[in-house]
């Protein structure tokens, strides 16, 4: 990330936002990947079971940013932004109480309630994570603030997992409410945003939606940018729901080895975001996307083609180290690191697309816009997968090459995007 980027951590403006943001993404996966390893490795003793598990509980918490984001990106550009976040963050303690509650009691109901409810608080704070850097950067430090901020989630999503797959249950559960916590504490200290506009909010969740997205799409470079971030996701969703009975069925490992697996793709994601960054110089361009996502198919291809012929191995399940002495095993890492690479400089230019092309006023409901359709894609992709698994004959090593004809529509997508970049436009203005 060059310097300017950085220097905005040192600055009130952006460091307790980044903060904010980075507990926020830290909790939801360490909540998440410890209920699902929990579940994958404790409870369930099939593949199918455990993709199914994996898909309900991936689809459950994407769920909520389909129903609610419309409702948030109104809210959002309505209302002073920081405030919003502060009772965000307050309703994040609450819901990780609920959590902690179904972790130490074993009860997966309870631990998919508190699922759903940071599914619906995420829903509510990502429009606002977005919208409020044009609010609070100059327009030069945009790009490179949404690249920190990416990197950041990534990152957190990283530890996150990692901590959700090695703390104990016990552990897990106390660790969920002091971020909570703390991340509470660091919203305090976000500047005010106060709204540039004023709205009649329309409280009908599903006519509201309807009507943004349809306001959205209109506009040609926010619709082909959407689009591309929304295949991009629904690659994501799939390789989230794929790798805990991969890890397990596939490479034979505990999981340890899937939260190594779920940590490399966020950290390579967030390693892409600082390489975009300068690469473009600060310029909002989908210039390098379409290599960026063809370079990634071809890592996949590879990737499925080592997980398809790993060695069978009986025995107990095998621990990090002994699946790093495989022959295989850094291949493994390898390609999975440069999958996300390549998927982070792919997708981090797009996300400046949502708040560069409309109006200040309207970035809220932009990335609202762009939460609903990436979850609608996310949810098909989730279950869908699940569907595939299914089909007589198709292991879970072949779901991976769902992933490519992903990145072939990813790669069109973006190339459409590319050459609408240079036709005259102005800030577009949502109806």
């Amino acid at each position: 990330m060059h310097g300017a980027a950085l220097g905005l951590m040192r600055e009130r403006r952006f460091l307790p936002l980044f903060v904010t943001q980075f507990l926020g993404a830290f909790n939801d996966n360490l909540f998440k990947n410890a209920m699902i390893f929990f579940a994958t490795y404790q409870i369930f003793n099939s593949v199918e079971d455990e993709t199914r598990f994996s898909a309900i509980a991936t689809g459950i918490f994407i769920l909520p940013f389909f129903l609610f984001s419309a409702l948030a990106g109104q809210l959002a550009d309505t209302y002073d932004k920081a405030k919003i976040m502060r009772i965000i963050k307050a309703a994040e303690v609450l819901i990780m109480l609920v959590g902690a509650s179904g972790i130490f009691l074993k009860n997966l109901e309870l631990m998919l309630v508190a699922l759903v409810g940071m599914g619906i608080h995420s829903a509510f704070f990502g429009p606002i994570k977005y919208a409020i850097l044009p609010q609070h950067l100059e327009e030069d430090e945009v790009l490179g603030g949404t690249g920190m901020v990416e990197a950041g989630t990534y990152i957190a999503i990283l530890c996150g997992t990692i901590a959700g797959g090695v703390l104990s249950a016990k552990a897990a559960a106390f660790a969920v409410i002091g971020v909570a916590v703390t991340g509470w504490f660091a919203s305090l200290r976000i500047p005010a945003a106060p709204p540039l506009t004023t709205l009649k909010i329309d409280y009908n969740i599903f006519r509201a939606s309807w009507r943004l997205i349809s306001a959205t799409m209109h506009i040609r470079r926010l619709y082909l940018a959407i689009i591309s971030i929304s295949v991009f996701w629904t690659i994501a969703a799939v390789l989230g729901v794929l790798f805990p009975p991969l890890v397990k069925n596939v490479f034979h490992a505990q999981k340890d080895v899937a939260s190594v697996f779920l940590g490399i793709f966020s950290v390579g994601i967030a390693i892409g975001s600082v390489i975009i960054n300068r690469l473009l110089k600060g310029h909002v361009s989908a210039k390098y996307a379409v290599r960026s996502v063809l370079t990634m198919m071809m890592f996949v291809i590879a990737f499925y083609f080592v997980a398809r012929f790993w060695p069978v191995h009986d025995g107990p399940l095998i621990k990090t180290a002994a699946f790093v002495m495989m022959p295989l095993g850094w291949a493994v890492l390898g390609l999975l690191i440069a999958i996300a690479i390549t998927g982070g400089m792919f997708v981090v230019p797009l996300y400046a697309f949502l708040t560069t092309t409309v109006e200040k006023s309207q970035t809220a409901r932009t990335v609202a816009a762009n939460n609903i359709v990436n979850a609608g894609f996310m949810v098909f992709g989730s279950v869908g997968i699940f569907g595939v698994s299914n089909i007589p004959g198709i292991g879970v090593a072949e779901c991976i090459l769902v992933v490519v004809l992903l990145c072939l529509a990813s790669a069109w997508c973006a190339n459409r995007l590319y050459k609408a970049e240079d036709a005259p436009h102005v800030p577009d203005v949502l109806p």
